[in-house]
């Protein structure tokens, strides 16, 4: 079992729109997120900002620049009204083995889908994930696998660092299977819907996102 401290690998933070996102993370934190790139065929782009050694927050959000996606954008941003804290992702290698693992404990997280996107410095990234849970948010993390690409940490802006990261839900011992099942822990407290909150550090101080 692995801590969500040594899994982690981004937050992922849902907007309705990722320039006015942006702003207000940067009004609160002090620290502006760097723009990351588009998503081809899924409507969304992002932005990104460093939560410490090999770790990030996402700023996600529908792309107005491309045409609607075939299918619902992910982490429910069509139907999303405020920012919020909608997903995380834990870091693995070989990813096709700890999905099996994890149906072999008794929870399926989903097919294994290959992405990419170029940075704005023309980099091509490239990663495989799973579609994670279907609720959003959820306290349970999707995988990622980033392969031989430059992880997204590198070269985003610094000066915040994530001190803790804590689920809630109605049913959390359910949670809590899950995560077993995905080798991870993470702290999961009751509460009236499903909810990721995290505590960040940064240059204005003390900043709650969830």
């Amino acid at each position: 079992m692995s801590s969500w401290r040594e899994a982690l690998d981004h937050l992922v933070y849902g907007l309705p729109d990722l320039e006015s996102g942006v702003e207000d993370l940067a009004r609160r934190t002090g620290v502006r997120p760097a723009a990351g790139g588009v998503h081809p065929g899924r409507g969304t782009h992002n932005a990104l900002l460093s939560l410490g050694p090999g770790s990030y927050l996402e700023l996600i959000a529908p792309d107005p620049l491309q045409p609607a996606p075939p299918r619902p954008r992910r982490f429910g941003l069509d139907g999303l009204e405020r920012p919020r804290l909608v997903a995380w992702a834990i870091r693995v290698q070989d990813i096709e083995r700890r999905v099996r693992r994890a149906r072999e404990r008794g929870y399926d997280p989903g097919p294994v889908e290959t992405m990419g996107r170029d940075r704005p410095d023309g980099v091509r990234l490239r990663w495989r994930l799973t579609s994670g849970p279907a609720e959003s948010p959820s306290p349970v993390p999707f995988l990622i696998d980033w392969g031989s690409s430059p992880h997204p940490s590198q070269g985003a802006p610094t000066g915040v660092r994530l001190l803790e990261l804590r689920g809630q839900h109605p049913d959390p011992e359910s949670v809590r299977r899950l995560l077993l099942a995905l080798e991870v822990e993470l702290p999961i407290d009751p509460g009236p819907e499903p909810a990721l909150i995290a505590a960040l550090e940064t240059p204005r101080g003390p900043v709650r996102l969830r």
